[in-house]
């Protein structure tokens, strides 16, 4: 991760991880909260395979960025259009979780988009794959001819 919006990204990934998982413990221990699971059993699968995907952002892979994409979509997406649709109905029963719920919604997929877009806009991920940190090794011929000199200047005798 070389670029400050990956690790930027990254955080927010693992921050509205944390938030699902307080909504998770929430809804499974029936405490009064303003967010609500939209499925029990879903969001606890959809908790590990967000662990998953992290990993995989960190790691640059695209594939993650689509796993993300992809169940959050299926999960969060849903759910956004079918509070936006009751929102938007002449006759509607609005309360706060809906509102709630499209917010935190709308956000998990702003999420999931955004990481998806800096995977492939990533230029340095397709010009230099390569580490920086062992660049200087490997690729650093200046470096190589600096450290021949110093070493053809230094010739010590030898009894």
């Amino acid at each position: 991760m070389k670029n400050l919006s990956t690790w930027l990204l990254v955080m927010f990934m693992v921050m509205f991880w944390a938030f699902r998982i307080i909504v998770a413990i929430a809804g499974e221990l029936s405490i009064d909260f303003p967010f609500t699971p939209l499925n029990q059993q879903m969001e606890i699968i959809l908790l590990f395979v967000t662990l998953l995907c992290m990993v995989l952002v960190v790691k640059r892979m695209v594939v993650g960025a689509l796993i993300y994409l992809l169940t959050y979509g299926m999960y969060f997406g849903v759910d956004l259009m079918n509070n936006i649709s009751v929102m938007m109905g002449e006759n509607a029963n609005l309360s706060i979780d809906t509102y709630s719920n499209a917010f935190a919604s709308l956000i998990g997929m702003i999420i999931a988009i955004a990481v998806l877009l800096d995977i492939l806009l990533d230029k340095s991920r397709k010009n230099n794959p390569k580490d920086k940190k062992t660049d200087w090794f490997y690729k650093n011929e200046k470096f190589d001819r600096q450290m021949d000199e110093r070493a053809d200047k230094n010739n010590y005798r030898t009894l």
